[in-house]
Parts: structure tokens; C-alpha cells; sequence
């Protein structure tokens, strides 16, 4: 009996190779001149040896003195940055026709400018670790968040990664946060302004939109949702303000939505669990579900129980 897979391999091959040739989105044939997404990761994985020197080290290099090992990453971070940012530069429409020289030489001061920025990241990062211990009760150590805590993690690829949103690198950014958010399940756009003692707990399900503004010692836990009203509008609401602002010392509770360009919650407000704010919170306020029904079934027979949800610091939390 002949072998049918033999005989029918060719077929296949050409039908495939040649379903490329109408050049849709999804063909991509000019494999050089596309963005490495492994580079990229790899890169975020050596900037955290950088950023949390002692706590990652890349076992590749076998260097005996701290400061040679950290000399050797940053170079060849600054290699394959700079690489990767030359390729993705041609996708933004200001650098077509510029030469290729033109191009190599912007990819270089993007890449110089975001390493300058390390010392800047890693102040707020300082913070960032700071509030999480000192906002979370099972942190024994400080060593337990920069080892294990998702929101950390998170927080820490989106700063690095808002740097080369503002340097205005396309790709990188959305690539770098991305896979964040698949080792963490935390969403966070590159394009949101975060400001200093950051701090997600638990952190499973938080969304942040890339318009969002967050102000100081901000605080959120899991199931949080900082997003737009709307995008029916698709790309006609580029660019525009589509996520609320959070302003400093605001607590949100877990499983909240904060929804919208003009919602500001003002300063020292806590948002309690599950609640759906689509309009702007004054300074010092609290929100919270009240009167919620509990059916209760008992010996067969079930009874609805209405509870009123005090406003204190035991409602709002649910971890």
C-alpha cells in the first residue's frame, strides 16, 4: 500500500506556502526586519538582574566579581536593545525615507536615554517594595516580594517598560507588558503614569488602561479594573483620554471597576469590593455596596436574608 502521506506532503506544501503570497496581516516572510519576541523576554528577564542586582543573576556568565558580572549584562542588554529598537523604529511612520544611517543613530539614543533611566526606575521600585510591605501583614520578609509577589513583578517590567513608551518605541513596550501579563495575570498598559509606593495585592485579574494616571501610595487588590466606558469608537479614540485618574492614598478593593476618561477619584477615598464607578469620587470618600440579598437554604426550606454592609475597614477588605 502506498504511503498516503507521501504522496499528498508535496500538495500541502505548495497550498500552504502559496496561501502566503496574498500578504495578509498575519504573513510575515521578511523574518530579519520583524521584532524577536525571545530577545525581548530574555532582555526582561536580564533587567531585572540589573534592577534587583543579588536577587536574579544570569548563571550564564561564571564572573566571580559582582560588578564585572553587572557590566557584562548591561552591555549586552544595550546590544540586543539596541538591535531590537532599529527593527521596530520602521514601523513608526516618522522614520520612513530617513537612510538607514538616520535610523541606526535615533536607535542608539533611544537605547542610551532608557539605560540612563535604570537609577530613576529603580527608586521608585524602592517604593513600590516599601508598600507592599508595609501594606501586607503575610510579608514577613522583604525578600518574600522581591522573590515571589505578582504585583511587584508587574509593576516592575511596567516601569521599565513606560520608559520606552515615553522614548516612543513602538512594540517593545506592549511586547515587555504583555508578558508580564501572562506570567502574572495582571494587565498593566505601558502608557499608564504610576506613581511612587505602588502597590497591587494578589494581583490576579487587575487591569489598567493605558491613559490611566495614578498618584501616590495608591493601593489595589485583585479583580480590579481601571478601564475605558467605551471603545466602540476603535481607533478614532487613539490618543485620547479613555481611563480614569487615581489620585494619592486611594485603596481599591478587590473585584472594583473604575471606568472612564473624566473619572477622577480623589485623594484618601477607599472604593469597596465589587463596586461599578463610572463617575468621579470627592476626596475622602467611601465607597460601598449596601443591602445585598443572601438566600439561605436550611432543612429544605429557604429563607432571604438582607444584610446592611457597614462602611468600615472590615468591608472593604476581602483577601
Amino acid at each position: 500500500m502506498d504511503n498516503l502521506i507521501e504522496k499528498e506532503m508535496g500538495g500541502i506544501v505548495d497550498a500552504i506556502l502559496g496561501d502566503y503570497g496574498q500578504m495578509r496581516a498575519i504573513d510575515k516572510m521578511d523574518l530579519f526586519n520583524q521584532p524577536d519576541k525571545e530577545s525581548i523576554i530574555d532582555m526582561v528577564k536580564k533587567l531585572f538582574c540589573i534592577v534587583f542586582p543579588g536577587y536574579f543573576r544570569d548563571k550564564s556568565f561564571k564572573i566571580y566579581n559582582v560588578n564585572n558580572n553587572l557590566s557584562v549584562l548591561i552591555e549586552d542588554i544595550m546590544y540586543h536593545l539596541n538591535k531590537q529598537v532599529e527593527i521596530v523604529l520602521k514601523y513608526d511612520a516618522q522614520y520612513e525615507g530617513i537612510g538607514e544611517e538616520a535610523l541606526r543613530e535615533t536607535a542608539q539614543r533611544k537605547s542610551i536615554s532608557f539605560l540612563k533611566k535604570i537609577p530613576k526606575v529603580r527608586e521608585y521600585l524602592d517604593t513600590d517594595l516599601q508598600a507592599a510591605f508595609d501594606g501586607d501583614p503575610a510579608a514577613y520578609y522583604k525578600d518574600d516580594i522581591v522573590y515571589s509577589y505578582p504585583g511587584l513583578y508587574a509593576i516592575t517590567v511596567n516601569r521599565l517598560a513606560h520608559e520606552l513608551y515615553l522614548l516612543e518605541v513602538p512594540m517593545i513596550p506592549r511586547i515587555m507588558t504583555e508578558y508580564a501579563h501572562n506570567v502574572t495575570g495582571i494587565d498593566i498598559h505601558p502608557g499608564a503614569v504610576i506613581g511612587k509606593y505602588f502597590f497591587i495585592d494578589h494581583g490576579t485579574g487587575v487591569v489598567i488602561g493605558e491613559t490611566t494616571v495614578i498618584g501616590e501610595n495608591v493601593k489595589i487588590y485583585q479583580g480590579v479594573t481601571l478601564g475605558a466606558l467605551s471603545t466602540r469608537g476603535g481607533q478614532k479614540l487613539r490618543g485620547a483620554k479613555r481611563h480614569p485618574t487615581i489620585e494619592d492614598n486611594v485603596v481599591i478593593y478587590s473585584g472594583a471597576s473604575v471606568l472612564g476618561g473624566e473619572t477622577v477619584i480623589g485623594e484618601n477615598a477607599i472604593i469597596g469590593s465589587n463596586a461599578f464607578v463610572t463617575k468621579s469620587i470627592g476626596k475622602n470618600s467611601r465607597v460601598s455596596i449596601k443591602n445585598q440579598e443572601l438566600s439561605i437554604r436550611e432543612h429544605g426550606i429557604e429563607t432571604v436574608k438582607e444584610k446592611e454592609l457597614g462602611q468600615d475597614e472590615t468591608w472593604c477588605y476581602v483577601i
